[in-house]
């Protein structure tokens, strides 16, 4: 979906990404001309209040946030649920977008399905964006473009691990689910999302998928990313069972922001956009 094509005089130097949800969301505004990251905010809902659609709370949100009332040259959409799934281009038909998903997620005929390309790697993700988020903000802004949050974490792993020729893991944690990803050779082995309430559930998946892939615990790199840290419960947990554990290395990543390595991790996906 393009942006409409704006006057010199119009233009605002400033892009808008939100990276939205069902539990709330998160933006951040982009300097276009300094290319730096000036200001991101986390809105989160409050979903025990079950007489509200979720379209009430973004405009809840919208209406109580001067920056989001703004005008922009481009906004960007960044869609963060577990409805996706990748698929290589040599098995990739854009004809049949549901039925690559209909074998990890429950699929109605209904749904609305896209993709987005990551070209460079050979690959599409398959997902089922948020259409009804998608119409509240097209009522907002007018026309943007969007992709899926994993569109972002799986390319932006890969284009930082040129130089890295050995297996590894990477754990990108959220509050409610977690994805692991496993690259080799600019390859990815594996990308899954699961749900956890317990530091063990993380663990028992991550020793699972090591297992599948015949990864030794005591030899394999496995990298945090998102809302981790070393004095987590999950982090000291991991630790006892895989030995060669750390938080990813975000140093690169600071380019273009002046955020602390901690908020860099957390919104990882948000500011690699």
């Amino acid at each position: 979906m393009q942006q409409n094509q704006l006057n010199i005089t119009e233009k605002t130097y400033r892009k808008l990404i939100l990276k939205i949800g069902l539990t709330g969301f998160s933006y951040g505004i982009w300097d276009t001309l300094q290319k730096s990251l000036i200001d991101f905010r986390e809105i989160e809902f409050d979903t025990t209040d079950k007489t509200k659609k979720i379209e009430d709370w973004y405009e809840h949100a919208f209406f109580n946030s001067t920056d989001l009332r703004r005008s922009y040259d481009e906004v960007q959409v960044i869609h963060d649920n577990n409805l996706n799934t990748f698929v290589p281009n040599a098995l990739f038909d854009e004809s049949f977008l549901g039925s690559y998903l209909q074998f990890n997620t429950k699929v109605f005929d209904t749904d609305f399905f896209m993709s987005d390309t990551l070209e460079a790697y050979s690959m599409h993700n398959v997902y089922i964006p948020y259409v009804h988020v998608n119409n509240f903000l097209i009522d907002k802004f007018g026309p943007f473009e969007y992709r899926h949050a994993a569109s972002v974490l799986v390319r932006r792993l890969l284009d930082l691990s040129k130089n890295a020729t050995e297996k590894k893991m990477f754990v990108h944690l959220a509050a409610r689910h977690f994805e692991i990803v496993v690259l080799h050779n600019q390859r990815v082995l594996v990308y899954n999302t699961f749900d956890y309430k317990t530091p063990e559930d993380l663990l028992y998946y991550v020793l699972f998928t090591a297992e599948q892939l015949q990864l030794n615990p005591e030899q394999f790199p496995l990298e945090f990313l998102g809302k981790i840290s070393e004095d987590s419960e999950i982090y000291s947990l991991i630790y006892n069972y895989v030995r060669h554990v750390s938080l990813f290395d975000v140093s690169q990543c600071k380019a273009h922001n002046n955020y602390s390595n901690a908020l860099n991790l957390e919104h990882f996906i948000l500011f690699q956009s």
